[in-house]
């Protein structure tokens, strides 16, 4: 697929799509003619990339995590950084932190829109 269909899939813009391919994140294949084709498991890997950016990791850490983004099971350090452990342990605190707030945030949405029901529902029961 070209880049401006890869960006319409994933919500990414091809500027941001042609920056994860500078920092290696992805990897087109390149045509005869030049434009980049990008295969279809790099759907999945800019979707991925783009929460862990969300989530506040920078590129050259993610850059280190790709075995782990396309196959979890298989992934081994070989020279495991104190520093970049301590480092992603803190991001996965912070990511489990916001995870429970925006659990929190839903569900009080939810419970709002249950409200709305019930009042909507009671209108129309006295109509």
């Amino acid at each position: 697929m070209r880049i401006g269909e890869l960006a319409k899939r994933t919500g990414v813009p091809p500027r941001m799509l042609r920056y994860y391919e500078e920092q290696g994140l992805i990897a087109p294949r390149r045509l005869d003619n030049g434009y980049r084709e990008y295969d279809e498991y790099l759907v999945d890997r800019v979707v991925k990339v783009r929460g862990l950016l969300d989530s506040g990791i920078p590129t050259r850490i993610i850059g280190d995590m790709l075995p782990c983004l396309d196959q979890p099971q298989g992934v081994v350090v070989a020279n495991p950084d104190p520093e970049l452990r301590a480092l992603l342990v803190r991001e996965s605190e912070r990511m489990s932190e916001r995870i429970a707030l925006l659990e929190h945030n839903r569900d009080a949405l939810v419970r709002y829109i249950s409200a709305m029901d019930r009042t909507a529902g009671g209108e129309q029961a006295a109509s």
